[in-house]
């Protein structure tokens, strides 16, 4: 079994939590596993990239076209990494935009977030929520990363059970109760937006692969 998640965003959005817990989680469960990170000026928005590897693998860093699920909190963000993707790569992003401030000093601007999003619904299988909205009903925005990590156990992708994964927050993450309702409206709003959402065998053999409908 190997599984790879790419974990991306802006500093400030628990990205580096989010694979920390990822990692925590899968330690627990029995599976080897790898965490890398990348970020640079992430305390004045820059971008932050994680790389999760769950399983049978021997590199901390995904390979170009190998990503099993890249989780974005930003939707330019994801679409920056999809060089990491094929068509089978489950994408679960935030439709909120962050402009960085290089944005409002220059003459470019940032892109249509529906044309954003088109095209990586037109590369991979795309699962696009509102987490910032969610995150606030659940009691704190910052809870954004634990409101995708919810929707991303909805998928049944992990080898291990959803509820490792939120115990593992609960150990990990202060505000316990707001961390759980983030987490329960991620995963709720995923089953109610992609009601179709079930695991078939992939046509390779070597795998299961995600359907939404």
């Amino acid at each position: 079994m190997r599984l790879s998640i790419l974990l991306t965003g802006v500093g400030g959005h628990g990205i580096l939590t989010a694979a920390s817990i990822l990692g925590k989680a899968s330690l627990k469960a029995g599976y080897n596993v790898l965490v890398s990170e990348v970020h640079g000026m992430a305390q004045r928005g820059g971008i932050v990239n994680c790389n999760v590897r769950i399983g049978d693998v021997y590199s901390p860093l995904i390979p170009k076209g190998r990503a099993d699920v890249i989780i974005s909190t930003e939707p330019i963000e994801a679409l920056r990494q999809i060089d990491k993707a094929n068509e089978k790569t489950l994408i679960i992003t935030d439709v909120n935009p962050v402009i960085p401030p290089t944005i409002y000093f220059s003459k470019t601007s940032y892109p249509e977030v529906e044309k954003v999003l088109e095209e990586l619904r037109r590369t991979c299988k795309l699962c696009a929520i509102d987490a910032g909205e969610l995150a606030k009903k659940a009691g704190n925005v910052l809870a954004k990363n634990v409101v995708l990590l919810g929707a991303l156990s909805a998928f049944d992708v992990l080898p291990f059970d959803s509820r490792l994964l939120l115990e593992t927050i609960a150990e990990s993450l202060p505000y316990k109760d707001v961390n759980a309702r983030a987490f329960k409206l991620g995963e709720e709003e995923v089953r109610k937006k992609y009601k179709g959402i079930n695991m078939r065998k992939s046509q390779t053999g070597k795998g299961n692969e995600i359907v939404l409908r």
